[in-house]
């Protein structure tokens, strides 16, 4: 009763309302931010979640084009694009890479390269959740046991993807070049160009050398785009949108595979370079580089083992001899010589030499020797060129002048790149007094001259452009700029020739006098050539080079035998058939070859033969 008296009902009452209107404002301002949140989420956000919820379940991915075919002149398929399978993962969507590549490891197995080529691959710029490749060439049962697995591998999965094959394996191997995986340079490179880069956004490789380099741009195609559905994994669940890629063009070049292989077989265990052109249109039909190599090894990744055996090969064989391989012209340069001495006025058709073997300096007492130590007694053009005669082009040679020479045989290509789709040729070397002054800061000597001559001394040439020079010859002159396209998509190309002006003599009768001799090398009794005449099918008009690699003293001689091997000389052979009406012309360097008309001569016969229809075996 007098606890009851105390209390204040009025207060108590009056404080739980203010602690209870407290409390409401209280709950009140929570219920108001969580709908002004709610509403700024729903409304306001709306469309910016919304589009993070769709990134989360739909992708836009791009779609590699299919590479184009390469064909030769005949259609026969040179490189193709064939089905394989491949093992990728998407680190972003592993949660512990290093536990699935082990278990990986576990169930197929991973070599040493496998997981090294893919940390290569995998640190490489890249777009996020792009596949990586881990191996490239599942069998069948590998695709069986990691598809059953698949539960327990989220981020890794089995594409099928093309892959570059070359069925013609090493006869277009220099020629075609292979493709490759996109180096990270690479990569960069492609990164400076917004088009490029999206074009390439889904592509892996991309031509490294040959055909497949020149033409990457017509080869490579277009991009396409699939936005796609995906579940949690990242495996997608259906397609929503397509924009199909863009195919890379087909190309056809005028290579002939059969000329290709045959050079091929007859080169077997040699080393040298073979090139062939089509006459009438500047057409390279034929241009192998021996040893070779197999380009199939390239396109997914050389292993270290089989690269090393590449690389430290003495024989080069990833050496490209055909526009790398630079060589002292020998006297295969004669013809040119003789009609820069005649063009020039030096001499004519009717003068003759009295050879003694030897030739001899006005003031010096050295002896530039002939290859026949008696001489070949008196001599003109004609059983100059037939006989290989160096002491009349060493005095023609001296008598017209390098300032005249030099000149005269750039006309033919000598000392340029004059080719429109081969790449990497390099210009071979062209000397002349300004050269000299620059390279070695000397006067150029008349001894120059002399060598100059005869093809020797500081004078180089690539197969390439001996194969060119002979071509132009053949042609009487008139300039056919040689190349390997014919065609894009079947529609033939247009090469246009007119930029390089056509070769014009005082005297338009010593082509045709020129081609006669030419032809007496290899007719004629006296031909260095005449080793050809048994199984000579259709005319033909050659010329023999043999090139020194080491250097012999005056009063010493040639002895194969005491030389190593590759000290021997090597053998050149330029020549073009029919005479009268010529369709191919073709050079053929074999180093180390020695006799021009035992070696590289019959191997361009054979050659000829097969172009112009009198196939082997």
């Amino acid at each position: 009763m007098w606890e009851h008296s105390f209390r204040d009902k009025a207060a108590e009452h009056r404080l739980f309302r203010a602690r209870a209107i407290t409390l409401a404002v209280f709950v009140l301002a929570l219920l108001s931010v969580l709908a002004w949140r709610m509403t700024y989420l729903q409304i306001t956000l709306h469309e910016k979640y919304k589009d993070l919820s769709e990134n989360n379940r739909i992708q836009l991915r791009p779609i590699p084009p299919n590479r184009g075919l390469i064909y030769d002149r005949n259609g026969v398929l040179l490189a193709e694009n064939i089905p394989a399978y491949s093992l990728t993962l998407v680190p972003e969507r592993i949660h512990n890479l290093d536990e699935t590549l082990a278990f990986l490891d576990q169930l197929i197995g991973l070599s040493e390269r496998d997981v090294e080529q893919f940390e290569k691959r995998r640190k490489t710029r890249r777009r996020p959740y792009e596949p990586v490749v881990l191996r490239h060439k599942l069998s069948e049962e590998d695709i069986a046991k990691v598809m059953v697995n698949r539960f327990y591998l989220p981020g890794v999965d089995v594409e099928a993807q093309l892959v570059r094959h070359y069925p013609q394996g090493e006869s277009f191997a220099h020629a075609l070049g292979y493709v490759g995986r996109i180096t990270q340079r690479e990569q960069q490179r492609i990164d400076t160009d917004p088009d490029k880069k999206r074009n390439y956004s889904a592509t892996r490789v991309i031509g490294k050398i040959g055909v497949e380099k020149q033409y990457e741009s017509d080869l490579h195609g277009k991009v396409g785009y699939q936005k796609v559905e995906t579940n949690a994994r990242g495996r997608i669940i259906r397609v929503i949108e397509q924009q199909d890629p863009v195919p890379g063009q087909d190309i056809t070049l005028n290579l002939d595979s059969r000329l290709q292989n045959l050079a091929r077989r007859k080169m077997q265990g040699m080393r040298g370079a073979l090139v062939a052109i089509e006459v009438a249109t500047g057409g390279i039909v034929s241009l192998y580089s021996n040893p070779s190599f197999d380009p199939n090894l390239f396109v997914t990744g050389i292993s270290h083992k089989n690269f090393s055996a590449l690389r430290d090969n003495p024989d080069l064989p990833l050496f490209d001899r055909t526009v790398r391989g630079q060589y002292p012209p020998a006297s295969t340069l004669k013809p040119f010589i003789g009609l820069a001495a005649l063009n020039s006025g030096t001499t004519d058709w009717q003068e003759t030499i009295n050879d003694h073997g030897w030739f001899q300096l006005e003031n010096d007492d050295r002896l530039y020797r002939d290859w026949k130590r008696t001489g070949h007694g008196i001599v003109d053009m004609e059983r100059a060129i037939v006989e290989s005669c160096d002491t009349f082009f060493y005095e023609m040679a001296v008598r017209t002048g390098v300032d005249s020479i030099s000149p005269f045989l750039a006309q033919f290509g000598f000392g340029r790149d004059m080719t429109v789709d081969v790449i990497n040729a390099l210009p071979g070397l062209l000397p002349d007094r300004e050269w000299k002054k620059q390279r070695h800061g000397s006067f150029w000597y008349a001894g120059d001259t002399v060598n100059m001559g005869i093809g020797q001394g500081y004078m180089l040439v690539t197969p390439l452009q001996l194969a060119t020079a002979t071509s132009v010859l053949a042609n009487h002159g008139i300039w056919k700029v040689p190349h390997l396209i014919y065609a894009h998509n079947n529609e033939v190309d247009d090469i246009a020739h007119g930029d390089i002006p056509d070769i014009q003599l005082k005297d338009p009768d010593d082509w045709q006098r020129m081609s006669h001799a030419m032809e007496e090398v290899v007719s004629g009794l006296h031909g260095t050539a005449r080793r050809l005449l048994p199984n000579l099918k259709y005319p033909l008009a050659g010329k023999t080079g043999t090139a020194q690699v080491v250097g012999i003293k005056q009063d010493e001689e040639y002895d194969s035998e005491a030389l190593r091997e590759r000290l021997r000389d090597h053998a050149l052979f330029v020549a073009f058939a029919p005479v009268e009406k010529p369709e191919i012309a073709i050079a053929v360097v074999i180093e180390n070859g020695e006799s021009a008309g035992r070696t590289a001569g019959p191997i361009a016969q054979s050659v000829i033969n097969e172009y112009l229809g009198g196939a082997e075996g």
